[in-house]
């Protein structure tokens, strides 16, 4: 999501510095000079500590939003059935994104070049062993959550997170916005230093993608390209398999009228990559387009705002499937759980900042065992499929908002 505490130029600059860094790349390769080899594998070292900061943020950050987003909700016995509902209806297109984000990227990947993997160190690194399904549930409820992050197991400390959060949701009024006073201040804090760290992206982009590219030459573009290709046709998908049934057959909305209800919001999605910027549109569409009663306007409509990100989750399941593959890390069967599960718990709360969706990918490709490091090169591309799965996401908000909207209001 691309947030509003840094200015609108770092997009560019981060593309910027991923063409620089390919461009240096690609020339070393094609010409085997060996001053500009020794130029784009000399600042591999920058691109490195450019990891080390964005991984130094991520496990505070991660826990931060996720206890504020959850805590947000408040006492979640008191949501009522359009509550619920509304959780439950968005959950399940999460999860269904992860899954189909995960497949169309599995076939697609025959499109990347196998040299970009090579390049990468794919199968340097020996796979970890991943536990069985009783094992990997036991995992989830951590001994000491504290050692959990120490270790860096971000899904029992994320389920841990959850917890505490919802457990702080149901206290008195008082004592919760104490505690959610000091967890947003924190995430305040957290976020600005990723602001900072950010700043510093085209240069480590940059650093990141040249020596890769330098030793595997067009196939590093091919295998970025199928890569964005793979999204925007799992976002395609998405609505089409998804929402359009919601709308249709849930809602029985005809698709003109939605389609002329949802453009304007859609078009604002997809120039600010913003869903929070987005949500006056949405309501207005909500309320005088597409003419959902009250009840789905003003509690529906905010609260899938907040949580609706299931294009961001079908972004974040290629996402692991593409880094996986790039770093030579099977994904096994045991291990998809830990991808859904992961993925599907931080699309609710994607930090509210420049390319959330990837920073906040960590959980899944730890479950897994997939490196960090690929992190920094999905920065570099992430505008267009950063605009495309934020105007999905408001999509899938408005489709939700259709699909409910006979359901009686909420209870208090």
């Amino acid at each position: 999501m691309q947030g509003e505490h840094v200015t609108s130029r770092l997009p560019l600059a981060i593309g910027i510095g991923l063409v620089g860094g390919l461009v240096t790349g690609l020339v070393a390769a094609v010409t085997g000079v060996p001053a500009l080899i020794a130029i784009a594998e000399g600042v591999e070292p920058v691109g490195t500590a450019f990891v080390n900061l964005l991984k130094m943020v991520v496990i505070p950050l991660v826990v931060g939003v996720i206890f504020v987003g959850v805590c947000s909700l408040g006492d979640l016995r008191k949501l009522g059935r359009l509550g619920g509902a509304t959780v439950g209806l968005v959950a399940g297109t999460s999860a269904i994104g992860v899954l189909l984000g995960m497949g169309v990227m599995r076939a697609l990947l025959p499109l990347a070049s196998e040299t970009a993997a090579q390049a990468m160190g794919a199968g340097t690194t020996p796979a970890p062993e991943l536990p069985g399904l009783v094992e990997f549930l036991l995992d989830l409820i951590p001994e000491n959550p504290f050692a959990a992050a120490v270790d860096g197991a971000l899904l029992p400390l994320i389920v841990f997170t959850v917890l505490v959060a919802g457990a702080t949701g149901a206290l008195p009024p008082a004592e919760r916005d104490r505690l959610a006073g000091v967890a947003q201040a924190v995430v305040a804090a957290l976020v600005k230093l990723v602001d900072w760290i950010l700043y510093l992206a085209p240069i480590g982009v940059f650093a990141l993608a040249a020596p890769v590219t330098a030793r595997a030459g067009w196939g590093m573009l091919q295998t970025l390209a199928a890569f964005v290709l793979a999204v925007l046709l799992g976002l395609v998908l998405l609505v089409a398999l998804v929402y359009v049934p919601l709308v249709r057959l849930l809602g029985r909305m005809s698709l003109g009228r939605f389609v002329a209800g949802a453009t304007g919001p859609f078009l604002i999605a997809a120039g600010s990559a913003s869903s929070a910027a987005t949500l006056p549109a949405m309501l207005e569409a909500a309320e005088h387009r597409l003419k959902l009663s009250p009840s789905v306007t003003s509690f529906v409509v905010p609260l899938g705002s907040a949580i609706g990100r299931s294009g961001t989750a079908l972004f974040q399941g290629a996402s692991v499937v593409f880094l996986a593959w790039l770093f030579g890390v099977p994904i096994e069967a045991s291990g998809v759980g830990g991808i859904v599960l992961a993925t599907f718990i931080v699309s609710f709360t994607v930090a509210g900042i420049p390319a959330g969706g990837v920073v906040s990918l960590a959980p899944a490709l730890g479950s897994v065992g997939v490196p960090l490091d690929g992190l920094a090169i999905l920065l570099g591309i992430d505008r267009i499929p950063d605009m495309a799965r934020t105007a999905v996401n408001v999509l899938g908000v408005l489709a939700v908002g259709v699909a409910l909207d006979r359901r009686p209001p909420p209870e208090s």
